[in-house]
């Protein structure tokens, strides 16, 4: 039988939505300027560095693999001791390994900065999707996390345009100091005006039999699966696209880091459309209704993006538009998905959130391993790739998250 103590968080100043929306925004906010800042760069650090383009796909990779892995550690230990000491110790490590990686002299000690930051970055989404189950009922969970992903693409808009006009002022390191800089400040806010937010700390949680146990339930959980599959489905295709981005549109298209960073910063524009969306239709449609009408948006800004590269339209606008399209519909799914898959777990909010973090991580780190094989001069790994992740959203949605309907 589990024990559990009571949290201190009781007498805490009480949390309003603003301020836990903007705690969200800025925790999982680290994932776009972790990867969007860092993207305008990442060609000038490829030539720098004398690296292979595999290799510098290596630094994505490592950072995802990280990422994912360590949130099935970071998971069960917030159960245990609070979100609050695993906040502060991950930021603490994430903004170092920034530091770190802004100084590395060659492309092996990047990719274990990477490698380093992502453990640091899973302790914060780990703890970011925990406190909406904390303080919140799934339904509610949504409209507040929905807040919380605007903020997150207003950080997503500025990441990419600051780090192309970073990287053109002051080059790949200046980029990555800033990452470390903006770290820093999140771990500033959290210290100073974030408190404990578990209702009960659970003693056993770390126990490798009750880790297991807990896992095992959680993944065979049909409400998990349906709402974990659309998380990381819908974030394959994102990251499909941002993954590949700067190749495609600085080498293969001849756009500017500038240029470039503008074009991610009218996509999270979009994505901020999306939340928008997803917090009038959360009410009135539900989160089941919200993420299937989402899915018409998804496959017709992949459908058509793949169409536009295999009739041999290789422009800008023929990737810009339709991924506009998509980012709307990854604005509803996101939310949704990411509060609805930990919902039925209020006493292991931290392991449900890790398992699913884990799974959006580990499909993207297998995206990252064929990009980096794929990647062949031309549009169509991205149009070809976001087309077919596109397919899958929608189908998911259209199945098995409408499926939970009926149950």
């Amino acid at each position: 039988m589990s024990t559990s103590v009571s949290s201190s968080h009781a007498s805490a100043p009480p949390l309003g939505h603003a301020r836990v929306a903007l705690a969200l925004a800025l925790l999982l906010g680290l994932q776009p300027v972790t990867t969007d800042l860092y993207l305008p760069a990442l060609p000038q650090l490829t030539r720098a560095l004398g690296a292979s383009m595999s290799m510098a796909q290596q630094t994505m990779a490592a950072l995802l693999l990280a990422f994912g892995v360590a949130q099935l550690g970071w998971g069960p230990v917030a159960d245990r001791i609070g979100r609050r000491p695993v906040l502060l110790l991950g930021l603490g490590l994430y903004t170092l390994a920034s530091l770190a990686c802004a100084l590395a002299p060659n492309v092996e000690l990047l990719v274990l900065g990477r490698f380093v930051q992502g453990v640091g970055m899973a302790a914060a989404v780990v703890c970011a999707r925990a406190i909406v189950r904390d303080l919140y009922e799934p339904v509610e969970g949504a409209r507040v996390m929905a807040w919380g992903m605007t903020g997150l693409g207003v950080l997503a808009i500025t990441s990419p345009s600051l780090g192309g006009l970073v990287t053109a002022w002051g080059g790949w390191r200046m980029a990555l100091a800033v990452v470390a800089l903006i770290g820093s400040l999140v771990l500033a806010f959290i210290f100073w005006r974030f408190p404990e937010t578990i209702p009960a700390r659970r003693r056993d949680a770390t126990q490798p039999r009750v880790v297991l146990a807990n896992l095992r339930r959680i993944a065979r959980h049909h409400v998990f699966i349906a709402w974990a599959l659309l998380t990381s489905t819908s974030y394959a295709g994102l990251f499909t696209m941002l993954a590949s981005s700067s190749f495609v549109y600085m080498d293969v298209l001849g756009a500017s880091p500038a240029v470039y960073g503008l074009l991610l910063g009218s996509n999270s524009l979009a994505y901020i459309v999306g939340t928008f969306v997803c917090r009038r239709w959360v009410p009135r449609f539900g989160p089941v209704g919200s993420v299937q009408r989402a899915a018409f948006f998804t496959l017709a800004g992949g459908a058509s993006m793949a169409a536009l590269a295999a009739l041999g339209v290789h422009s800008i606008w023929a990737i810009a538009l339709p991924q506009v399209l998509f980012a709307i519909g990854h604005g509803v799914h996101q939310p949704v998905s990411q509060a609805a898959a930990v919902g039925p777990f209020p006493d292991q909010a931290g392991t449900a959130s890790a398992l699913a973090g884990f799974l959006l991580a580990l499909m993207a780190f297998m995206i990252g391993l064929w990009l980096g094989v794929a990647l062949d001069g031309t549009v169509r790994p991205l149009a070809y790739g976001v087309g077919f992740w596109a397919v899958v959203i929608s189908a998911v949605a259209w199945t098995l998250v409408r499926s939970l309907e009926r149950r």
